[in-house]
């Protein structure tokens, strides 16, 4: 019986990680944790039946303790339930699908207690993988990597540890917005902008995907994940998404991990590695398939993605800058405060603006991200 911890339980990777187990019936929920979503939250304990679950505010906490007084469940809230879940015992395996730099305290505190880290949380290696990957190696705890690109890296090496990688193709859908030119996107509004044409997922990965800062998040993280320099990461434009990305070794040998898009399969390998489970699901069909096709990033377009090369070269605490203004000018994105173009301008001028930490400490990050905060409210 494998027994996990969700933190980000009522998000597209949290409800997908529950159908996994809701199918495969040998996974036991242990703890859940939500944002503000206590309605979802009591529908997933009544069935799941987990020791304890959390919420992000305490009158949401005080709500849903009274929804479920009928049950044997404890509930917490804010950044010290997060923490208490986290190092609990009776688990194996964390799932980290919460959204933003909330889960770096958690994670943490997950690798000292030796937990798996079942890895969905981009944020926390783009800014604390200089923290985060020593400890992990220290306490000889796995990282798991959930997201599709880096799932498909991670199968790709299976069995080639020990061969040298010349490259990682990190694939992209390229989003909505593919093609189009920077003068198009001017007239981007939120609507369009939620418009995957490929995947479902939670509104503000949704939009990074279409500025393509999510693949420059992605390209951070790999250089963490997989010990790898910025220049051996290379996106490619793949419309189609059906290979989730490739590893070249040096003999110039291309493994790639292919399948239809389909977030359970990467969780699910994540939750029961290294063995492979049947996984209900459309099965990719190549005779169906009429074509694949492949095409450079335009990095002008695109500012986002080269402003994440830039960010991981200077290292430090520009990840975290260019993380947190991101984070910011989403959300006045989807408040139709600022343009879609706006995006990456704020990116960029948080990295040049905040003040630089070759080696930040977890404070450090966290005042980076405040600092970079402070910076763009006050240009509104």
């Amino acid at each position: 019986m494998k027994k996990i911890a969700i933190l980000g339980s009522t998000g597209s990777i949290g409800t997908q990680t529950l159908e996994i187990a809701r199918e495969q019936k040998d996974i036991e929920v242990v703890a859940l944790c939500a944002g503000r979503n206590a309605a979802l939250l009591e529908a997933q304990i009544r069935e799941f039946s987990p020791k304890a679950a959390a919420l992000w505010e305490e009158a949401d906490a005080r709500d849903l303790k009274n929804r479920v007084r009928d049950l044997e469940v404890k509930i917490l809230w804010g950044m010290e339930g997060l923490l208490e879940i986290a190092r609990m015992e009776g688990y194996e395996i964390l799932v980290t699908a919460i959204v933003g730099m909330l889960g770096i305290r958690p994670t943490i505190a997950a690798i000292e207690a030796g937990k798996t880290i079942a890895l969905a949380n981009k944020e926390t290696l783009v800014t604390a993988g200089h923290l985060i990957m020593p400890l992990a190696a220290g306490k000889q705890v796995p990282i798991l990597p959930v997201d599709s690109e880096h799932s498909a890296i991670f199968q790709s090496l299976n069995g080639e540890r020990e061969n040298k990688i010349q490259r990682i193709l990190l694939t992209a859908s390229g989003g909505p917005f593919r093609g189009k030119t920077r003068q198009e996107l001017l007239q981007v509004q939120v609507e369009d902008a939620l418009k995957h044409p490929n995947w479902s997922m939670g509104k503000k990965i949704t939009v990074d995907s279409a500025t393509m800062v999510n693949k420059g998040l992605e390209v951070m993280e790999a250089v963490w994940l997989f010990d790898v320099t910025p220049e051996q990461v290379q996106v490619v434009v793949h419309p189609q998404s059906v290979i989730h990305s490739m590893v070249e070794y040096e003999d110039g040998g291309i493994i790639a991990q292919l399948g239809t898009p389909d977030m359970r399969l990467p969780i699910q390998y994540a939750l029961y590695y290294p063995q492979r489970r049947p996984l209900s699901g459309k099965r990719l069909d190549f005779y169906e398939l009429s074509a694949i096709t492949f095409e450079r990033p335009d990095m002008e377009t695109f500012a986002g993605l080269a402003l994440a090369y830039r960010a991981i070269r200077e290292g430090g605490n520009i990840p975290t800058a260019y993380n947190a203004a991101n984070e910011k000018a989403v959300a006045l994105f989807l408040q139709r405060k600022i343009s879609f173009l706006d995006i990456p301008e704020l990116i960029q001028g948080s990295m040049e603006k905040v003040r630089y930490k070759k080696l930040p400490t977890l404070e450090e990050i966290l005042e980076t991200e405040q600092e970079v905060y402070q910076w763009i409210e006050s240009r509104w």
